[in-house]
């Protein structure tokens, strides 16, 4: 019942965020750009159903278009995380030796630094764009991808199928990407969507901290930022944003719970 009703809630909160991304690409209520300083500050309803910034621009369009921006940045960066953290988890767990202790040394490193203060690290060399934030927060991540890969991979190798494709004759490689791989597919599902909220959370960090996508370019952290200065005089400014964050982190840690239980009925039975 609890996994229908996690699974449930998680998909329509994700849903709708999704569907708002999507949406945004074709269509908003407005130019989430066009400035209006006549319309400044002006509060929800009428002419802008969630009211309208300092400079007048749609609150609601805004939001539709920074919740394609977070989504891509966070999809994208996930993917990166993953490929770079499978790949080293992979290759450190299966062939062990000096190779693993290398690989684990420079992993752990990384992981010594909080995510987001290794993204800015990161931002600070190669400077601040969508596409930085992506390469910061990939690379920011990918240590704890590695890590959990790679004691998936220490808990299989010496399994019965592995020494079988060991013994016909099958290369290394064969055996990592074709055995050790599917077998790793459900850690890997659980900690994408895991991974999915800590970006988010962290792109929306960044930008509130100006170092993320500059403005004017729509993001949910730069309108928190923004809004920040007219909390008392215009509070939807700073709710509508963080609204959006919270329902999107908590769709998906819901949905996130909902697919551990559901890969590993053991986790839901305690």
């Amino acid at each position: 019942m609890k996994l229908r009703v996690n699974a449930c809630l998680g998909g329509l909160l994700v849903g709708c965020v999704a569907l708002m991304a999507l949406l945004s690409v074709f269509w908003t209520p407005a130019d989430p750009l066009r400035l209006n300083l006549k319309l400044r500050l002006q509060p929800p309803g009428g002419q802008f159903l969630l009211g309208s910034d300092e400079f007048g621009r749609d609150v609601l369009s805004r939001l539709m278009a920074g919740a394609g921006t977070s989504l891509l940045v966070a999809a994208l960066s996930v993917l990166l995380a993953l490929a770079l953290g499978v790949l080293i988890g992979l290759v450190a767990g299966y062939l062990r030796g000096w190779v693993d202790r290398v690989l684990m040394v420079f992993a752990d490193a990384l992981l010594a630094f909080p995510g987001i203060l290794l993204a800015l690290g990161v931002m600070v060399i190669v400077g601040a764009d969508k596409w930085s934030i992506v390469l910061a927060l990939g690379l920011a991540y990918a240590p704890t991808a590695a890590r959990i890969v790679r004691g998936t991979v220490l808990s299989l190798r010496e399994k019965e199928f592995i020494e079988a494709s060991r013994v016909i004759g099958n290369s290394d490689l064969r055996t990592i990407f074709v055995h050790l791989l599917p077998n790793c597919v459900a850690p890997i599902v659980v900690l994408a969507t895991s991974m999915f909220g800590w970006v988010i959370l962290a792109e929306s960090a960044l930008s509130f901290l100006g170092l993320g996508i500059p403005p004017p370019a729509p993001t949910w952290g730069n309108m928190l930022s923004s809004g920040r200065p007219y909390m008392e005089s215009s509070a939807w400014l700073g709710i509508a944003p963080g609204a959006c964050i919270a329902a999107s982190l908590l769709g998906i840690n819901l949905l996130g719970d909902a697919l551990r239980d559901w890969l590993d009925p053991r986790m839901e039975q305690s």
